[in-house]
């Protein structure tokens, strides 16, 4: 039986090849698709992308959309509480584990690592530590493609 998880979809590159390897492995059951998403701009938290291109990425891609709204300047707290509310929900339902596109950060993943643990589930990263110029090659090498759709100009 597959494991049923939840993708941490960001709506970016790194999100689109991590889900693809999951979908590919056989060894999941992506459940949803769950993004952060500001409240106050109705964008993506981590990337600032219109919710509208987030609706049809997941529409593309077939999976569930679950979106998380944190405030205009949310806190570390605001964020872990309302994650925590949704993936317990999600763990109710028998869903063990929460996957990431995540490179490089090892903060980052021992922060989500901790947070997960917390709540009885476990993380998933497929493309952790992967030379990113292989993850380029593969990236292109199954078609995919990527528009610039979001700047900071700072």
């Amino acid at each position: 039986m597959k494991e049923k998880i939840v993708f941490c979809w960001s709506g970016g590159k790194d999100s689109a090849l991590a889900l693809n390897r999951i979908l590919r492995g056989g060894q999941h059951e992506v459940v949803s698709m769950l993004t952060t998403c500001n409240e106050h701009f109705q964008r993506v938290s981590m990337h600032g992308v219109r919710l509208e291109l987030l609706e049809r990425q997941a529409q593309s891609i077939g999976l569930p959309l679950e979106k998380v709204f944190v405030s205009q300047r949310s806190s570390n707290e605001e964020y872990q509480q309302k994650m925590s509310a949704c993936l317990s929900a999600h763990k109710a339902r028998g869903v063990t584990a929460c996957a990431f596109g995540d490179i490089f950060l090892e903060d980052l993943k021992r922060w989500r690592e901790e947070n997960l643990d917390r709540i009885g589930m476990h993380g998933v990263f497929p493309i952790w530590k992967v030379d990113s110029r292989n993850l380029l090659r593969e990236f292109f090498s199954l078609g995919f493609g990527s528009v610039v759709c979001c700047v900071n100009d700072a």
